[in-house]
């Protein structure tokens, strides 16, 4: 294990302002992560580049100002860090605004890993079928107005400004009225359901938070609710095993609604069919009513024949990596084709024209996201054991290296050892790191356990994440045998998307 002075260069520390501070410490809420939505660009085949989803500092200065000025009053409030579980708060504060949330159907998605790739495909595909859309995600890197989407693209700063302005009065009420004031978790929520009902959009798809059962999200009334894979992450939340993870996340569940699940662990499966019944919501299961029936790599992503609820789609090309990329996939199109009734009230599927469209136009950042070239460097953004082993799984299939290093910084609440032993079959080394959250894991800790792991040899520490990404880079860039080698950057949203605007890409 070598370890090298400090050398000269930008201090992430400075990467981020005092609201990205608040921003970092949500990150914990969601396992999936949005947060890497810095203006990306997948490797695609078909259907040109994806539109920029990170917005830049807004032009104008009192634009500018002003959206600093929200910033500065939404990280007053409580971060992920200091958690009160309850619905109450964002209750009282639809019921003053009028019950926004109920103006328009939704698509609520909660599960571990896979939330905000769903989500995006989701969108997409209700977009190509002309339906006006609402995206809501968390967390975010670069901009807060990330969060909110119309339409495929994040809501402009004037109306997130806007929308804020509006909305404040209300929040302000509710906070006088209650024991703890609402929390910027749930005031963007707010904020959100009301932007979707002023817009107005034909359909919201509403990511949650943490959770479900007391999720700020869960004020509606979705008549889909997607289940994505759940796994054991947050456990100090929502309990040590996949079955009291599954009792929490089936809180999304509501009467008469269809729920479309991927495939679970048996005894989280067991929670999620119990409440189904209990509520006399009609289930769709991948694996038996739809799945993925053939997948093939492509040249910049994946070819797939899905099995829908509907019928079979033939041909689909995804231009995202990993066998679980496709899984989310054929959970998207279940879910839409249920709100579209596939299956239940028509028995003939969706026009398979407009879902390839809409496939071949799916981007989510920071999902085994190349972002440079010579040597190839690669973002992912997973940071539990379950993601780590999706993701060591996808780099193996995806890309041909000969050698590939690890640059890993996680946080200290996760499973640290479980998380580095995914990537052990296929790193040649590893360097550690640590980003600037305050709740990253110390460099030299996170090492200890990867000597553990890796054998001494093939470990390096690198406490500054610019210094680790120049080493891994150097490796990568040995000749002889090692002339394709690659960089997986990895291990915290927080690690990536540092990464992501070191490496010049938001």
């Amino acid at each position: 294990m070598s370890e090298r002075p400090d050398s000269a260069g930008p201090d992430p520390d400075d990467t981020f302002d005092e609201f990205a501070e608040l921003v970092e410490e949500e990150t914990r809420r969601d396992p999936d992560l949005a947060v890497i939505e810095a203006g990306s660009r997948t490797l695609r085949t078909q259907g040109g580049p994806p539109q920029a989803d990170v917005p830049a500092r807004p032009a104008d200065p009192e634009v500018d100002k002003a959206l600093r000025e929200v910033e500065a009053e939404l990280a007053t409030r409580w971060g992920e860090t200091k958690l009160e579980p309850s619905v109450d708060r964002i209750s009282a504060l639809m019921d003053v605004l009028g019950e926004p949330q109920r103006s328009y159907p939704s698509i609520h998605i909660t599960g571990t890993n896979g939330k905000t790739s769903t989500a995006r495909m989701i969108e997409a595909l209700l977009g190509a079928f002309d339906l006006r859309t609402g995206r809501y995600t968390s967390p975010h890197v670069q901009s807060v107005t990330e969060r909110i989407s119309l339409d495929g693209a994040p809501v402009s700063a004037e109306r997130f400004i806007e929308t804020y302005r509006d909305v404040k009065p209300y929040v302000e009420m509710v906070d006088a009225s209650q024991e703890y004031r609402l929390s910027f978790f749930e005031v963007l929520t707010g904020m959100a359901y009301a932007a979707f009902a002023d817009a107005p959009v034909d359909v919201a798809v509403v990511e949650v938070g943490m959770g479900g059962t007391w999720d700020a999200t869960n004020v509606i009334d979705a008549g889909v609710a997607v289940v994505t894979p759940i796994d054991l992450d947050h456990t100090d939340r929502l309990g040590g095993s996949p079955a009291e993870i599954a009792g929490e996340k089936s809180g999304v569940i509501k009467p008469q609604a269809t729920v479309v699940m991927a495939q679970q662990p048996v005894d989280a499966a067991q929670v999620l069919l119990k409440k189904a019944v209990e509520l006399d919501a009609t289930v769709a299961r991948e694996g038996l009513e739809f799945g993925v029936l053939d997948r093939q790599v492509a040249v910049g992503g994946q070819l797939m024949t899905l099995r829908g609820l509907g019928g079979e789609y033939t041909e689909v090309f995804l231009p995202l990596h990993g066998a679980h990329q496709a899984h989310n996939a054929a959970v998207a199109l279940a879910a839409v084709e249920a709100f579209f009734g596939v299956g239940a009230q028509r028995v003939q599927p969706l026009d398979i024209d407009t879902v390839r469209r809409a496939f071949a136009s799916v981007a989510s950042p920071g999902r085994m996201e190349v972002v440079r070239r010579s040597p190839t460097v690669v973002l992912d953004a997973a940071h539990n054991p379950a993601g780590a082993r999706a993701a060591a799984a996808t780099i193996g299939e995806a890309f041909q290296f000969s050698r590939l290093i690890g640059v890993v910084g996680a946080s200290g609440d996760k499973n640290v050892r479980e998380l580095l032993e995914a990537f052990e079959p296929v790193f040649a080394e590893v360097v550690v790191t640590q980003n600037s959250s305050h709740r990253a894991m110390d460099a030299d800790q996170l090492a200890a356990i990867a000597v553990e792991v890796f054998g001494e040899e093939r470990v390096q520490v690198e406490p500054r994440l610019p210094d680790a990404l120049e080493a891994a880079i150097t490796l990568a860039e040995e000749e002889g045998e090692f002339a394709g080698g690659g960089v997986l950057v990895t291990g915290s949203v927080i690690t990536v998307g540092e990464a992501r605007l070191l490496l010049g890409k938001g």
